[in-house]
């Protein structure tokens, strides 16, 4: 049958960049950190876009966005910093820039 996503995650790669993202469930719990490796010799303007967004260089950021979506073994989507919800969206190359492969 079909590959789940996860299943079909290159080796981790020490020379990928890699960001993190204080993630907090509820409001009575801590945040947490998770640390996310970048494929950017897969997706190099999608790896910079999401780079930048998490660390704030360009103006605009992820930090304190929710997380909207959340598809059962392939993703969990977040990031609309404009309604929150999906319905927007915003990178450092403008509104859109062209869906890059998926390996």
């Amino acid at each position: 049958g079909k590959k789940l996503a996860v299943e079909r995650i290159p080796p981790y790669d020490p020379t990928n960049p890699h960001v993190f993202l204080d993630i907090q469930v509820g409001k009575d719990t801590p945040p947490k950190k998770i640390i996310i490796e970048l494929f950017a010799k897969f997706v190099p303007k999608t790896a910079e876009n999401f780079r930048c967004l998490c660390t704030g260089e360009k103006t605009i950021t992820y930090k304190g966005s929710k997380f909207h979506k959340l598809v059962k073994g392939f993703s969990l989507d977040g990031g609309d910093i404009e309604n929150g919800d999906g319905t927007a969206g915003r990178s450092i190359y403008g509104k859109t820039f062209p869906d890059e492969d998926i390996w």
